[in-house]
């Protein structure tokens, strides 16, 4: 899934992120509850007398499920594939069909070694866990010649820089199972979050660009010097250098495309592609670059490239890239898009590596440790996770990633976090008119206390919360829980006027409408009770769906760590 497809479910994720994550809600107080118990109490009666058949019917239902496909991407027929159950000698073998599809059914919970091959082709061995009962993965392999992989691989060892290189190869992809590493809904959505937050991080200093514009020249005037010489080499690289600097990409494309014909240079061509890649056009771009690696082999080129096949819907040919501008250039951009290209199609640990050598690499990078601090969350280490946030705030007060970072981490924890209350603390006094700073800072302030509501505590995280709704009128998350610090008092007369006023800010707000049947059945409105919890169901079935779908479109790298048959691509 490119990167523009994730912001299609902002709206779903976040809808609790107004200015908050969201904590999962409490009982229910009403007939709605009561129903929901007596049907989980018949399931487990059911689930008690039949539970043994059951369970080896839904063994039986694993299955491994794939497509062999050539250096093209064709599908390749009558390839033999091999599944081997690790710890046995058993080997079963399928052929793939005339479109190179395969499958494997009836298989237990374990990990198995899958390869493919045909004459005398070959695919990497991807190791595949089956951790469910019922589970069903979808795997692609690609045949290649085995001497040209050999020299590859040994080509690739030559070009690494960094004497602490990461030690694993991204084999494959899958369709995207289940997320690994989180006990609750609540924390995989925060984390999902996080990550598409994470490929929108900034570098630490404006002056990062692989050009260096007019900084002081108005776009007026440079091109004004363009109309009077519209075939001047100079005017249309400046132009066009201005416009990169100012990510106005689609702008650009005419002022390069006019210096590149004037002047054909490898610089002027790869300049080009970039702004034909961040402008949309990705046809030609990935013609330019074809031109360029047929000259030369660069760094950037290698990124370029990652970038197009991102953004075409190929992950596992842009991680590849991304992994080979990193050995050839060892830069924290490198690291950084590499690391996020990882973290994107949840190869968590294999992200946590690359960070991690990032960081060590450029221990004053902020956006590195905000970076990995994201990784270490997607792994459940909420702890660790959170030092690196405070480490990244501390490098740079000013920059507000990192608290928005731990605040959200913060909210989505099970249990308060080491440090995250102090630097939210300076957040607040930094911005005070800032609605998420208050938010989190309250927020924060409340979970390390217990959320006790003594009147000392009470007070201080009313005042922030109230901060944050006076500086933004839509924090729906911010009404949200000042009812439920109301409720808490079992004052459900005003606890439900701040759930309505948070439905207003925000409709969709699934916590808020149940909340809000809460509060109605303790004051004794049962049909206005019963209409809310049948709101909060109609809206969490609509919401899990689009959420399921969308998490599907995300390609889920395997991964063979250390070159041995070992599976940590997705669960931490």
């Amino acid at each position: 899934m490119t990167r523009e497809k994730l912001d299609v479910i902002e709206r779903v994720e976040d809808q609790r992120d107004n200015c908050s994550g969201k904590e999962r809600y409490g009982r229910k107080m009403s007939e709605h509850s009561m129903r929901f118990r007596f049907m989980a109490f018949l399931g487990l009666l059911a689930l008690l007398g039949c539970a043994s058949s059951a369970q080896i019917k839904l063994e039986a239902s694993s299955a491994i499920l794939g497509a062999v496909h050539d250096g093209s991407g064709k599908g390749v027929a009558e390839a033999s594939v091999r599944l081997q159950a690790r710890g046995q000698s058993r080997v079963e073998e399928r052929k793939t069909d005339p479109t190179g599809n395969f499958g494997f059914s009836e298989l237990k919970t374990g990990i198995y070694v899958l390869s493919a091959s045909k004459d005398e082709q070959h695919s990497n061995e991807v190791t595949v866990g089956i951790t469910t009962a019922g589970a069903v993965q979808r795997i692609e392999l690609t045949l290649s010649n085995s001497a040209q992989s050999s020299s590859s691989g040994t080509g690739q060892q030559k070009e690494m820089e960094f004497s602490d290189a990461p030690n694993f190869t991204v084999s494959a992809v899958t369709d995207w199972t289940a997320a690994g590493g989180h006990g609750s809904d609540t924390s995989l959505r925060a984390s999902e979050a996080l990550t598409r937050q994470t490929l929108a991080l900034r570098p630490d200093s404006n002056d990062t660009s692989w050009v260096q514009s007019h900084s002081t020249a108005t776009e007026q005037a440079l091109r004004a010097i363009l109309e009077k010489s519209p075939g001047d080499l100079k005017a249309n690289e400046d132009l066009g250098r201005f416009y990169l600097e100012t990510e106005r990409y689609s702008d650009a494309v005419a002022p390069l495309q006019k210096a590149y014909e004037i002047d054909g240079s490898l610089e002027n061509e790869y300049k080009l592609a970039f702004a034909l890649t961040r402008s949309g056009s990705l046809a030609s771009a990935r013609e330019h670059l074809l031109r360029l690696s047929s000259q030369a082999n660069k760094a950037e080129w290698h990124g370029l490239a990652g970038e197009i096949a991102e953004k075409s819907g190929d992950p596992l040919n842009a991680v590849h890239e991304f992994e080979k501008a990193a050995k050839a250039d060892p830069s924290e951009e490198n690291y950084f898009a590499w690391g996020s290209e990882l973290l994107e199609h949840r190869a968590i640990w294999q992200a946590v590596d690359v960070f991690e050598s990032g960081a060590r690499a450029f221990p004053k990078s902020s956006r590195m440790l905000t970076a990995l601090g994201a990784a270490l969350f997607a792994g459940a280490m909420y702890e660790e996770a959170a030092r690196r946030l405070c480490a990244a705030s501390d490098l740079r007060p000013e920059d507000p990633a990192p608290y928005l970072f731990m605040g959200r981490v913060e909210v989505a924890a099970p249990n308060s976090l080491p440090c995250v209350e102090s630097r939210l603390e300076r957040f607040v006094r930094m911005q005070p008119a800032n609605p998420l700073a208050n938010f989190y800072y309250g927020m924060s302030y409340w979970k390390e206390r217990g959320k006790r509501v003594d009147g000392q505590t009470f007070g201080q995280v009313e005042t922030y919360l109230n901060r944050a709704v006076a500086a933004d009128p839509k924090c729906s998350s911010a009404y949200l829980q000042l009812g439920i610090l109301r409720a808490s008092r079992a004052d459900f007369k005003a606890a439900s006027e701040f759930y309505q006023k948070a439905i207003a800010a925000d409709p969709q707000s699934t916590e808020a409408h149940y909340r809000l049947g809460t509060a109605y059945d303790r004051l004794g409105e049962r049909a206005k009770a019963a209409e809310e919890f049948k709101l909060h169901d109609q809206l969490e079935r609509e919401q899990a769906a689009v959420v399921d779908r969308q998490r599907k479109e995300v390609k889920q790298f395997l991964v063979q760590v250390g070159g041995s048959e070992q599976d940590r691509s997705a669960q931490p």
